[in-house]
Protein backbone atom coordinates (compact mmCIF):
# COMPACT_ATOMS: atom_id res chain seq x y z
CA UNK A 1 0.00 0.00 0.00
CA UNK A 2 1.65 3.23 -1.14
CA UNK A 3 0.75 6.35 0.84
CA UNK A 4 0.79 9.70 -0.94
CA UNK A 5 3.65 11.81 0.40
CA UNK A 6 4.81 15.40 0.14
CA UNK A 7 8.16 14.16 -1.11
CA UNK A 8 6.36 13.06 -4.29
CA UNK A 9 5.97 16.71 -5.29
CA UNK A 10 9.58 17.50 -4.41
CA UNK A 11 10.85 14.60 -6.54
CA UNK A 12 8.75 15.80 -9.48
CA UNK A 13 10.18 19.31 -9.11
CA UNK A 14 13.67 17.83 -9.14
CA UNK A 15 12.90 15.82 -12.29
CA UNK A 16 11.47 18.85 -14.06
CA UNK A 17 14.61 20.92 -13.46
CA UNK A 18 16.73 20.68 -16.64
CA UNK A 19 19.84 21.46 -14.59
CA UNK A 20 19.13 18.85 -11.92
CA UNK A 21 22.02 17.39 -9.98
CA UNK A 22 22.29 13.88 -8.53
CA UNK A 23 20.01 13.82 -5.50
CA UNK A 24 20.76 12.58 -1.98
CA UNK A 25 17.61 11.77 0.00
CA UNK A 26 18.15 11.46 3.74
CA UNK A 27 15.96 10.88 6.76
CA UNK A 28 15.46 8.57 9.71
CA UNK A 29 14.92 4.84 9.36
CA UNK A 30 11.55 3.69 8.01
CA UNK A 31 10.15 7.13 7.03
CA UNK A 32 9.43 5.84 3.51
CA UNK A 33 12.42 6.97 1.48
CA UNK A 34 12.89 3.86 -0.65
CA UNK A 35 9.22 3.29 -1.44
CA UNK A 36 8.74 6.96 -2.37
CA UNK A 37 11.73 6.92 -4.74
CA UNK A 38 10.61 3.68 -6.39
CA UNK A 39 7.04 4.93 -6.77
CA UNK A 40 8.37 8.08 -8.44
CA UNK A 41 10.91 6.20 -10.58
CA UNK A 42 8.44 3.71 -12.04
CA UNK A 43 6.24 6.58 -13.23
CA UNK A 44 9.03 8.61 -14.79
CA UNK A 45 11.70 6.31 -16.23
CA UNK A 46 11.83 3.48 -18.71
CA UNK A 47 14.65 1.79 -16.77
CA UNK A 48 15.26 1.85 -13.01
CA UNK A 49 18.54 0.40 -11.74
CA UNK A 50 17.96 -0.15 -8.03
CA UNK A 51 20.97 -1.19 -5.94
CA UNK A 52 20.52 -1.71 -2.21
CA UNK A 53 23.95 -2.00 -0.60
CA UNK A 54 22.56 -3.78 2.48
CA UNK A 55 20.55 -6.41 0.63
CA UNK A 56 23.18 -6.85 -2.10
CA UNK A 57 26.67 -6.15 -0.74
CA UNK A 58 28.17 -7.75 -3.84
CA UNK A 59 27.52 -4.46 -5.66
CA UNK A 60 30.20 -2.78 -3.57
CA UNK A 61 32.65 -3.68 -6.33
CA UNK A 62 31.00 -1.51 -9.00
CA UNK A 63 33.53 1.32 -8.57
CA UNK A 64 36.60 -0.92 -8.83
CA UNK A 65 37.29 0.13 -12.43
CA UNK A 66 36.60 3.81 -11.85
CA UNK A 67 33.73 6.17 -11.14
CA UNK A 68 32.52 6.99 -14.65
CA UNK A 69 29.00 5.84 -15.60
CA UNK A 70 30.41 3.53 -18.26
CA UNK A 71 32.78 1.82 -15.82
CA UNK A 72 30.01 1.42 -13.25
CA UNK A 73 27.47 0.13 -15.78
CA UNK A 74 29.94 -2.46 -17.03
CA UNK A 75 30.33 -3.97 -13.57
CA UNK A 76 26.60 -3.69 -12.81
CA UNK A 77 25.89 -5.92 -15.81
CA UNK A 78 28.06 -8.63 -14.29
CA UNK A 79 25.38 -8.94 -11.60
CA UNK A 80 22.40 -7.83 -13.71
CA UNK A 81 23.09 -9.15 -17.23
CA UNK A 82 19.67 -8.08 -18.53
CA UNK A 83 19.90 -4.49 -17.27
CA UNK A 84 19.38 -1.79 -19.87
CA UNK A 85 20.48 1.84 -19.75
CA UNK A 86 18.48 3.96 -22.24
CA UNK A 87 20.02 7.41 -22.28
CA UNK A 88 18.00 10.21 -20.65
CA UNK A 89 15.43 7.62 -19.50
CA UNK A 90 17.33 5.70 -16.82
CA UNK A 91 17.42 6.32 -13.08
CA UNK A 92 20.17 4.84 -10.94
CA UNK A 93 18.83 4.42 -7.39
CA UNK A 94 21.64 3.70 -4.94
CA UNK A 95 19.94 2.79 -1.66
CA UNK A 96 21.38 2.37 1.84
CA UNK A 97 24.53 4.27 0.89
CA UNK A 98 25.66 4.29 4.51
CA UNK A 99 26.94 0.82 3.68
CA UNK A 100 28.97 2.10 0.71
CA UNK A 101 29.60 5.87 0.92
CA UNK A 102 32.31 5.58 -1.73
CA UNK A 103 29.54 5.54 -4.36
CA UNK A 104 29.23 9.30 -3.75
CA UNK A 105 32.46 9.81 -5.65
CA UNK A 106 30.65 8.75 -8.82
CA UNK A 107 28.00 11.49 -8.55
CA UNK A 108 30.29 14.14 -9.99
CA UNK A 109 30.97 11.92 -12.99
CA UNK A 110 27.28 11.17 -13.52
CA UNK A 111 26.51 14.90 -13.53
CA UNK A 112 29.32 15.74 -15.96
CA UNK A 113 28.28 12.85 -18.22
CA UNK A 114 24.66 14.02 -18.23
CA UNK A 115 23.00 10.92 -19.72
CA UNK A 116 21.55 9.44 -16.55
CA UNK A 117 19.76 10.56 -13.40
CA UNK A 118 20.87 9.41 -9.95
CA UNK A 119 19.19 9.32 -6.56
CA UNK A 120 21.05 8.12 -3.47
CA UNK A 121 19.22 7.29 -0.28
CA UNK A 122 20.14 6.17 3.19
CA UNK A 123 19.10 6.51 6.78
CA UNK A 124 20.98 9.17 8.68
CA UNK A 125 21.61 6.30 11.07
CA UNK A 126 25.20 5.72 10.12
CA UNK A 127 25.21 7.68 6.87
CA UNK A 128 28.54 9.48 6.62
CA UNK A 129 26.70 12.49 5.25
CA UNK A 130 29.52 14.95 5.83
CA UNK A 131 31.88 12.59 4.03
CA UNK A 132 29.40 12.07 1.20
CA UNK A 133 28.88 15.82 0.87
CA UNK A 134 32.59 16.58 0.85
CA UNK A 135 33.24 13.94 -1.81
CA UNK A 136 30.52 15.25 -4.11
CA UNK A 137 30.54 18.95 -3.15
CA UNK A 138 28.93 21.11 -5.81
CA UNK A 139 27.49 18.14 -7.67
CA UNK A 140 24.50 17.07 -5.54
CA UNK A 141 21.16 18.30 -4.28
CA UNK A 142 19.78 17.18 -0.95
CA UNK A 143 16.27 16.51 0.33
CA UNK A 144 15.35 15.48 3.86
CA UNK A 145 12.32 13.24 4.31
CA UNK A 146 10.27 13.07 7.50
CA UNK A 147 7.63 10.69 8.74
CA UNK A 148 4.05 11.55 7.78
CA UNK A 149 2.67 14.79 9.18
CA UNK A 150 -1.02 15.30 9.96
CA UNK A 151 -1.78 16.51 6.43
CA UNK A 152 -0.31 13.33 4.94
CA UNK A 153 -2.23 11.31 7.52
CA UNK A 154 -5.43 12.98 6.32
CA UNK A 155 -4.54 11.99 2.75
CA UNK A 156 -4.06 8.40 3.93
CA UNK A 157 -7.54 8.53 5.45
CA UNK A 158 -8.98 9.64 2.12
CA UNK A 159 -9.29 13.38 2.71
CA UNK A 160 -8.50 15.68 -0.22
CA UNK A 161 -6.66 18.98 -0.52
CA UNK A 162 -9.88 20.95 -0.07
CA UNK A 163 -10.00 19.70 3.53
CA UNK A 164 -6.65 21.34 4.25
CA UNK A 165 -7.71 24.53 2.47
CA UNK A 166 -10.81 24.60 4.66
CA UNK A 167 -8.65 24.27 7.77
CA UNK A 168 -6.46 27.16 6.59
CA UNK A 169 -9.42 29.38 5.78
CA UNK A 170 -10.72 28.93 9.34
CA UNK A 171 -7.31 30.04 10.63
CA UNK A 172 -7.05 33.07 8.37
CA UNK A 173 -10.59 34.24 9.16
CA UNK A 174 -10.39 33.25 12.85
CA UNK A 175 -13.65 31.36 12.45
CA UNK A 176 -14.22 28.54 14.96
CA UNK A 177 -15.00 25.05 13.73
CA UNK A 178 -18.45 23.60 14.26
CA UNK A 179 -18.91 21.10 17.05
CA UNK A 180 -19.02 18.24 14.53
CA UNK A 181 -15.90 19.47 12.72
CA UNK A 182 -14.00 19.69 16.00
CA UNK A 183 -15.01 16.18 17.00
CA UNK A 184 -14.00 14.78 13.60
CA UNK A 185 -10.61 16.49 13.52
CA UNK A 186 -9.85 15.77 17.16
CA UNK A 187 -10.64 12.07 16.69
CA UNK A 188 -8.42 11.95 13.61
CA UNK A 189 -5.62 13.73 15.44
CA UNK A 190 -5.86 11.34 18.37
CA UNK A 191 -5.50 8.42 15.95
CA UNK A 192 -2.51 10.15 14.36
CA UNK A 193 -0.84 10.59 17.75
CA UNK A 194 -1.34 6.89 18.51
CA UNK A 195 0.04 5.65 15.19
CA UNK A 196 2.68 8.31 14.63
CA UNK A 197 3.86 8.95 11.10
CA UNK A 198 5.94 5.95 10.10
CA UNK A 199 4.39 4.58 6.89
CA UNK A 200 4.34 0.90 7.86
CA UNK A 201 2.46 1.69 11.05
CA UNK A 202 0.02 4.06 9.35
CA UNK A 203 -0.59 1.59 6.51
CA UNK A 204 -1.38 -1.18 8.99
CA UNK A 205 -3.84 1.08 10.79
CA UNK A 206 -5.49 2.15 7.51
CA UNK A 207 -5.79 -1.40 6.16
CA UNK A 208 -7.18 -2.91 9.38
CA UNK A 209 -9.21 0.07 10.52
CA UNK A 210 -8.04 -0.62 14.08
CA UNK A 211 -4.94 -0.26 16.24
CA UNK A 212 -4.35 -4.01 16.17
CA UNK A 213 -0.63 -4.67 16.02
CA UNK A 214 0.33 -0.97 16.06
CA UNK A 215 2.12 -1.09 19.42
CA UNK A 216 4.01 -4.24 18.42
CA UNK A 217 5.18 -2.61 15.18
CA UNK A 218 6.30 0.50 17.06
CA UNK A 219 8.19 -1.45 19.70
CA UNK A 220 9.90 -3.49 16.98
CA UNK A 221 10.99 -0.23 15.34
CA UNK A 222 12.35 1.06 18.65
CA UNK A 223 14.41 -2.12 18.90
CA UNK A 224 15.62 -1.56 15.32
CA UNK A 225 16.78 1.94 16.23
CA UNK A 226 18.63 0.60 19.26
CA UNK A 227 20.28 -2.06 17.12
CA UNK A 228 21.35 0.60 14.64
CA UNK A 229 22.98 2.52 17.47
CA UNK A 230 25.12 -0.54 18.11
CA UNK A 231 25.83 -1.00 14.41
CA UNK A 232 26.47 2.54 13.21
CA UNK A 233 27.91 4.31 16.22
CA UNK A 234 31.26 4.90 14.49
CA UNK A 235 33.52 6.68 16.99
CA UNK A 236 30.73 7.92 19.27
CA UNK A 237 30.29 6.04 22.52
CA UNK A 238 27.41 3.56 22.19
CA UNK A 239 26.56 3.76 25.87
CA UNK A 240 26.17 7.54 25.77
CA UNK A 241 23.97 7.41 22.65
CA UNK A 242 21.81 4.75 24.28
CA UNK A 243 21.62 6.73 27.52
CA UNK A 244 20.44 9.90 25.76
CA UNK A 245 17.98 7.91 23.62
CA UNK A 246 16.41 6.33 26.70
CA UNK A 247 16.40 9.65 28.57
CA UNK A 248 14.23 11.63 26.13
CA UNK A 249 10.93 10.45 27.69
CA UNK A 250 12.42 11.06 31.14
CA UNK A 251 13.19 14.72 30.43
CA UNK A 252 9.78 15.27 28.87
CA UNK A 253 8.18 14.04 32.09
CA UNK A 254 9.77 16.88 34.08
CA UNK A 255 8.40 20.34 34.77
CA UNK A 256 11.78 21.70 33.65
CA UNK A 257 12.36 19.91 30.35
CA UNK A 258 15.81 21.37 29.72
CA UNK A 259 18.43 18.70 29.04
CA UNK A 260 20.73 18.23 32.04
CA UNK A 261 23.60 15.76 31.90
CA UNK A 262 23.45 15.32 35.68
CA UNK A 263 20.11 13.56 35.27
CA UNK A 264 21.86 10.90 33.17
CA UNK A 265 25.24 10.71 34.90
CA UNK A 266 25.95 12.61 38.10
CA UNK A 267 29.50 13.59 37.19
CA UNK A 268 28.95 13.71 33.44
CA UNK A 269 29.67 16.81 31.36
CA UNK A 270 27.92 18.26 28.35
CA UNK A 271 31.12 17.93 26.32
CA UNK A 272 31.06 14.19 27.00
CA UNK A 273 27.48 13.75 25.84
CA UNK A 274 27.23 16.31 23.06
CA UNK A 275 28.60 13.98 20.33
CA UNK A 276 25.94 11.42 21.26
CA UNK A 277 23.21 14.07 21.21
CA UNK A 278 24.32 15.40 17.84
CA UNK A 279 24.53 11.83 16.51
CA UNK A 280 20.88 11.28 17.44
CA UNK A 281 19.96 14.63 15.90
CA UNK A 282 21.80 13.81 12.67
CA UNK A 283 20.07 10.42 12.70
CA UNK A 284 16.72 12.21 12.65
CA UNK A 285 15.68 10.71 16.01
CA UNK A 286 16.22 13.57 18.44
CA UNK A 287 14.86 17.07 17.85
CA UNK A 288 16.75 19.84 19.63
CA UNK A 289 15.08 23.07 20.68
CA UNK A 290 17.57 25.75 21.74
CA UNK A 291 17.10 28.49 24.32
CA UNK A 292 17.14 31.92 22.68
CA UNK A 293 19.39 34.55 24.19
CA UNK A 294 16.62 37.04 23.41
CA UNK A 295 13.34 36.57 21.52
CA UNK A 296 14.40 38.69 18.59
CA UNK A 297 15.41 38.35 14.94
CA UNK A 298 17.47 36.51 13.83
CA UNK A 299 16.48 33.32 15.63
CA UNK A 300 19.26 31.27 14.07
CA UNK A 301 22.53 32.12 15.75
CA UNK A 302 20.72 33.90 18.58
CA UNK A 303 20.67 31.01 21.02
CA UNK A 304 22.70 29.25 23.68
CA UNK A 305 24.11 26.01 22.21
CA UNK A 306 24.52 24.60 25.72
CA UNK A 307 20.87 25.09 26.72
CA UNK A 308 18.32 22.96 24.92
CA UNK A 309 15.39 20.59 25.18
CA UNK A 310 15.17 17.19 23.50
CA UNK A 311 12.09 15.89 21.72
CA UNK A 312 11.41 12.64 19.90
CA UNK A 313 10.88 12.72 16.13
CA UNK A 314 7.71 10.62 16.15
CA UNK A 315 5.03 10.92 18.83
CA UNK A 316 3.67 7.43 18.14
CA UNK A 317 7.08 5.90 18.85
CA UNK A 318 7.47 8.19 21.85
CA UNK A 319 4.22 6.85 23.30
CA UNK A 320 5.37 3.28 22.74
CA UNK A 321 8.43 4.01 24.93
CA UNK A 322 6.36 5.11 27.93
CA UNK A 323 5.53 2.85 30.83
CA UNK A 324 2.41 0.73 30.41
CA UNK A 325 0.29 2.87 32.75
CA UNK A 326 0.93 6.10 30.82
CA UNK A 327 0.18 4.37 27.52
CA UNK A 328 -3.11 3.03 28.83
CA UNK A 329 -4.02 6.43 30.27
CA UNK A 330 -3.57 8.05 26.88
CA UNK A 331 -5.14 5.29 24.78
CA UNK A 332 -8.23 4.74 26.93
CA UNK A 333 -8.98 8.23 28.26
CA UNK A 334 -7.30 10.40 25.59
CA UNK A 335 -5.40 12.12 28.36
CA UNK A 336 -2.98 14.36 26.48
CA UNK A 337 -1.82 15.84 29.79
CA UNK A 338 0.27 12.84 30.76
CA UNK A 339 3.94 13.62 31.25
CA UNK A 340 3.24 17.13 32.56
CA UNK A 341 2.56 18.55 29.14
CA UNK A 342 5.57 16.82 27.63
CA UNK A 343 3.38 14.91 25.20
CA UNK A 344 1.80 18.14 23.96
CA UNK A 345 5.18 19.76 23.51
CA UNK A 346 6.50 16.75 21.63
CA UNK A 347 3.49 16.81 19.29
CA UNK A 348 4.10 20.47 18.47
CA UNK A 349 7.88 20.09 18.17
CA UNK A 350 7.36 17.20 15.76
CA UNK A 351 4.82 19.17 13.73
CA UNK A 352 7.04 22.24 13.43
CA UNK A 353 10.06 20.13 12.50
CA UNK A 354 8.13 18.37 9.75
CA UNK A 355 7.04 21.80 8.50
CA UNK A 356 10.72 22.67 8.06
CA UNK A 357 11.05 24.92 11.10
CA UNK A 358 13.98 25.02 13.50
CA UNK A 359 13.02 24.77 17.17
CA UNK A 360 13.63 27.49 19.75
CA UNK A 361 12.26 28.32 23.19
CA UNK A 362 12.96 31.13 25.66
CA UNK A 363 13.66 30.92 29.38
CA UNK A 364 14.68 34.24 30.87
CA UNK A 365 17.47 34.11 33.44
CA UNK A 366 16.42 34.85 37.02
CA UNK A 367 12.78 34.94 35.99
CA UNK A 368 9.78 32.67 35.62
CA UNK A 369 9.22 34.00 32.09
CA UNK A 370 9.36 31.05 29.69
CA UNK A 371 7.81 30.37 26.29
CA UNK A 372 7.59 27.03 24.52
CA UNK A 373 8.39 27.80 20.86
CA UNK A 374 9.16 30.69 18.54
CA UNK A 375 8.51 31.23 14.85
CA UNK A 376 9.02 34.31 12.73
CA UNK A 377 7.72 36.26 9.78
CA UNK A 378 10.00 38.50 7.75
CA UNK A 379 9.93 41.24 10.39
CA UNK A 380 8.29 39.80 13.49
CA UNK A 381 9.00 37.20 16.14
CA UNK A 382 5.98 35.04 16.97
CA UNK A 383 5.88 33.25 20.34
CA UNK A 384 3.96 29.97 20.39
CA UNK A 385 2.53 28.67 23.66
CA UNK A 386 1.35 25.08 24.11
CA UNK A 387 -1.54 24.47 26.50
CA UNK A 388 -3.40 21.36 27.61
CA UNK A 389 -6.62 23.38 27.80
CA UNK A 390 -7.49 27.02 27.08
CA UNK A 391 -5.87 28.29 30.25
CA UNK A 392 -4.17 31.54 31.18
CA UNK A 393 -1.28 32.66 28.94
CA UNK A 394 0.68 34.91 31.27
CA UNK A 395 4.04 34.46 29.52
CA UNK A 396 2.53 35.05 26.10
CA UNK A 397 0.79 38.24 27.24
CA UNK A 398 3.98 39.49 28.90
CA UNK A 399 6.03 39.01 25.74
CA UNK A 400 3.45 40.80 23.58
CA UNK A 401 2.92 43.75 25.93
CA UNK A 402 6.53 44.32 26.98
CA UNK A 403 8.47 47.18 25.42
CA UNK A 404 11.58 44.99 25.76
CA UNK A 405 10.49 42.83 22.81
CA UNK A 406 9.43 45.26 20.04
CA UNK A 407 9.48 42.58 17.31
CA UNK A 408 6.70 40.66 19.08
CA UNK A 409 3.29 42.08 18.13
CA UNK A 410 1.11 38.98 18.41
CA UNK A 411 1.33 35.40 19.57
CA UNK A 412 -0.16 31.95 19.01
CA UNK A 413 -1.65 29.66 21.62
CA UNK A 414 -2.14 25.99 20.74
CA UNK A 415 -4.84 24.33 22.82
CA UNK A 416 -7.08 21.31 23.10
CA UNK A 417 -9.95 23.46 21.86
CA UNK A 418 -11.31 25.70 19.11
CA UNK A 419 -10.11 28.72 17.12
CA UNK A 420 -10.22 32.20 18.61
CA UNK A 421 -8.60 35.64 18.40
CA UNK A 422 -8.59 38.41 21.03
CA UNK A 423 -6.72 41.04 19.02
CA UNK A 424 -3.24 39.91 20.06
CA UNK A 425 -3.35 36.14 20.54
CA UNK A 426 -4.52 33.62 17.96
CA UNK A 427 -5.84 30.44 19.54
CA UNK A 428 -5.66 27.29 17.45
CA UNK A 429 -6.24 23.57 18.13
CA UNK A 430 -3.10 21.42 18.24
CA UNK A 431 -4.03 19.52 15.10
CA UNK A 432 -3.55 22.61 12.98
CA UNK A 433 0.16 23.01 13.80
CA UNK A 434 1.29 21.85 10.34
CA UNK A 435 -0.40 24.91 8.80
CA UNK A 436 1.31 27.54 10.96
CA UNK A 437 3.99 28.39 8.34
CA UNK A 438 1.32 29.01 5.70
CA UNK A 439 -0.69 31.09 8.16
CA UNK A 440 2.31 33.23 9.07
CA UNK A 441 3.11 33.90 5.42
CA UNK A 442 0.05 36.15 5.41
CA UNK A 443 1.13 38.18 8.42
CA UNK A 444 3.78 40.47 6.89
Amino acid sequence: MYLKRKIDTELSKWKNNPDRLPLILTGARQVGKSSSVLNFAKKNYKSVIEINFIDHPEFKNITENGYSPDAIMKLITLHLPFASFPEHNTLFFFDEIQEFPDIATSLKFFKIDGRYDVICSGSLLGVHYKLVSSISVGFTDRLVMHALDFEEFLWAKGYKDDTVENLLSHMLDAVPFSEQEMKTYMDLFFDFCITGGLPNVVASYIEKGTFEGVLRLQQNLINDYKNDILKYHEEVDQARIQAVFDAIPVFLSKENKKFMVSKIRKKGTLNEFMPAIKWLEDAGIALLSYNLNLPEIPLRGNYDPAAFKLYFFDTGLFLSMLEKESQEDFRTTKNFRIYKGGLYENIIAEGLNKAGKELYYFKKDNSTLEEDFFLRTRSHVVPVEVKATNGNSKALQTLIKSDSYPEIEFGIKLINGNIGFNGAIYTFPHFITFLLPRFLETKD
